[in-house]
């Protein structure tokens, strides 16, 4: 599909193959609402604020536009009428807000400990392997030209930008052109060094790589890139808890843990990103509290439908659950 956003566009040549979808645009006439506003606007729409002050501050401190992400749910079919349910109230809206933050916090403390594991046996491993310590800059390791050079200057922008002592000190200390691939990957996003992994020439060594974790190669590629989407999400404040998301990663033929059975599992939900994360903790860090995190945030706010997010009916006592 070739999308032409203003209406004068033509469909040319280079697009005479492809699906044409023309948009009618308009300019943008929204005005400015104070935090006042925007509360007296919800509650001419039916919502119940029980202390507008509360919410005004709230709604100063958090913003509207972020707000209306959790308020776009309690609105009535059809929401572009802008009415609220008659149960609806900014509380509930508060409460899918918090919900939604604190399970962030759960995801990136989690996500937080295969980034830092998947780093230490992509350096060490190709280390290992290679006898170079400085294989990340070496052409000679890597299987594509043009994706390497493209590693490259992400590399050199890392290390142009980095105010990491351990980096300062090597280019003080040292005549080398490059670090050595673990401090070149501690400055690394995880994006990068996925893009890294994915380009090298040596099989083998990404096979190895991958069965630490229990996977096949193109697999663990699969799954970075769509954890490293879900932290950016969690680093940036998104809304996580109720997203339908866009990516489906690659399924794993084998395994080397205890896995989910599919049935019935949307894979473009939150839950079967959270299982890849549980999946990932039973070689990096089994004796985890993610389970009784989950339940416990669950517990504490009832009023919320995981099923949202994807999670089956009495998932708590699923195999791939168990202790």
């Amino acid at each position: 599909m070739y999308l032409c956003i203003n209406r004068t566009c033509q469909a040319s040549q280079r697009c005479s193959n492809r699906q044409v979808v023309f948009y009618m645009t308009r300019p943008f006439n929204k005005t400015y609402f104070t935090p006042r506003q925007h509360v007296k606007l919800l509650q001419e729409r039916g919502l119940l604020i029980s202390d507008e002050l509360k919410a005004e501050s709230y709604i100063s401190n958090i913003g509207y536009f972020r707000l209306t992400a959790y308020l776009y749910p309690l609105l009535e079919y059809p929401k572009t009428d802008h009415r609220f349910k008659t149960d609806a109230t900014f509380q509930k809206a508060l409460d899918m807000y918090r919900f939604d933050r604190k399970l962030r916090i759960i995801l990136l403390n989690e996500i937080e400990k295969i980034e830092v594991a998947v780093r230490s046996k992509i350096v060490n491993t190709v280390a290992d392997i290679t006898g170079d310590i400085f294989w990340i800059s070496n052409l000679a390791n890597f299987a594509k030209h043009a994706r390497f050079l493209s590693s490259i200057a992400a590399i050199d922008s890392e290390l142009k930008k980095s105010k990491e002592d351990f980096i300062i000190h090597f280019y003080k200390t040292y005549s080398d052109k490059y670090p050595p691939a673990w401090m070149i990957a501690e400055i690394l996003p995880l994006g990068t060094l996925t893009h890294v992994y994915s380009n090298l020439k040596d099989n083998a060594i990404r096979k190895k790589i991958a069965s630490e974790f229990g996977l096949a190669h193109k697999v663990l590629e699969s799954w970075l890139i769509v954890l490293y989407g879900l932290r950016n999400m969690c680093c940036h404040h998104s809304r996580t808890w109720n997203r339908e998301l866009a990516i489906i990663t690659m399924e794993p033929k084998t395994v080397g843990y205890k896995w989910i059975d599919l049935s019935g599992v949307d894979k473009r939900r939150l839950y079967y990103r959270i299982c890849m994360i549980r999946y990932f903790l039973f070689s990096i860090s089994p004796c985890n509290s993610l389970k009784e995190r989950l339940v416990s945030l669950f517990d504490e706010f009832p009023s919320i439908d995981i099923s949202a997010m994807g999670f089956p009916v009495n998932w708590v006592n699923d195999l791939f659950w168990a202790d």
